[in-house]
């Protein structure tokens, strides 16, 4: 490593990861510093222009024009679980290793999922909202009637349908022990570890969708899982039924989403991520029976932190030209254009 090497960062991220690069005696450019404020297309190609480690977030696309921007690129550092905003083929074919910050953020997004859940089942934010609007005057027996999610007083056991049963999806369903809950469980990648768990019994897609009481997503996006929940699929839902959604917004079709909460297909909806994120369908900010979230399943204080620090250890590996532990194209490595961009 240089005694000049910079790193790019497109926007400001927790102290943690910046202090490490500081530290490590790194010179650190930071795109943008408004936390409401993403960059623009033109201050993205500067800044990558002039530094040997990108380390980016979700919301920037990084393109083969951008990773060929710079010939002396050593790695992108993404903060991030998901790459779906980077060119990793390109990354690849130019030589560039592209790593990410998996499995830290668990046992955090499985805890925004219930949080979400119990939100939505219970009406929660509508009642915050009645209560801070000073309309509360006396208690009645038929005030914000929601749906239980442990057995209540009918004594059914509710059915938890995870879709994606990989580390979020099994961490979502070990906390529903304490709601006594059936958990049903589709991941077609992953049948044998559901045959073999000891809370989820495998369901075929449809069987899912149409037992349980709360269907909640955790799957990657892929082409094959863009807009997986659409109108087939939410009216196959039972009415008194509930759709989360902290995976990754394509994953569901919004408009049809929409339509399925004003018309009753459905009892209710959780989301933390959207289709065309930022920007919701129309409709669905009108939707009292949806509980939204501007995608912070990973934010807290312990978690976000560690993913910065770790987003800054995959950039030092990058700099020193050591393999970055969290690289999801490993096999740039070996490759002739990595050799010649790194030098060696």
């Amino acid at each position: 490593m240089s005694e000049t090497s910079t790193v790019f960062v497109t926007r400001k991220i927790p102290d943690a990861g910046l202090e490490l690069l500081r530290q490590a005696g790194v010179e650190l450019v930071i795109g943008q510093e408004d936390e409401e404020r993403g960059l623009d297309r033109q201050a993205l190609l500067d800044g990558v222009a002039r530094c040997d480690v990108l380390l980016p977030l979700l919301t920037e696309p990084i393109d083969r024009q951008v990773l060929a921007h710079n010939p002396r690129l050593l790695g992108v550092a993404q903060m991030a679980v998901g790459y779906n905003n980077i060119d990793v083929a390109a990354a690849t074919e130019l030589g560039i290793p592209v790593a990410n910050t998996p499995g830290v953020l668990t046992e955090t997004t499985a805890d925004l999922t219930w949080a979400l859940l119990m939100a939505v089942a219970r009406r929660v934010v509508e009642a915050h909202a009645y209560m801070v609007a000073g309309r509360y005057k006396l208690w009645g027996p038929n005030l914000f009637l929601g749906s239980d999610v442990g057995t209540g007083a009918s004594g059914r056991r509710k059915v938890l349908g995870v879709i994606g049963y990989g580390r979020i999806g099994q961490a979502v369903a070990r906390r529903s022990t304490g709601f006594d809950m059936e958990v049903l469980a589709y991941d077609p990648y992953n049948r044998d570890g559901i045959a073999r768990d000891p809370i989820a019994a495998w369901a075929d897609f449809e069987e899912l969708l149409e037992r349980s009481d709360f269907v909640t997503l955790h799957v990657n996006l892929t082409p094959e899982t863009e807009h997986l929940i659409g109108e087939p699929e939410l009216r196959r839902m039972k009415e008194s039924a509930f759709l989360i959604n902290a995976a990754r917004g394509p994953v569901v079709d919004e408009r049809a989403l929409v339509r399925a909460l004003q018309e009753g297909w459905i009892a209710g909806a959780g989301l933390d991520v959207y289709e065309d994120e930022p920007r919701m369908a129309p409709g669905l900010a009108e939707c009292s029976n949806a509980v939204l979230l501007p995608h912070i399943a990973s934010a807290s204080h312990d978690t976000r932190s560690r993913m910065a620090t770790m987003a800054a250890e995959n950039a030092l590996c990058h700099l020193r030209r050591q393999r970055a532990p969290n690289a999801v194209n490993p096999e740039v490595y070996d490759s002739g254009a990595y050799r010649r961009r790194a030098g060696g």
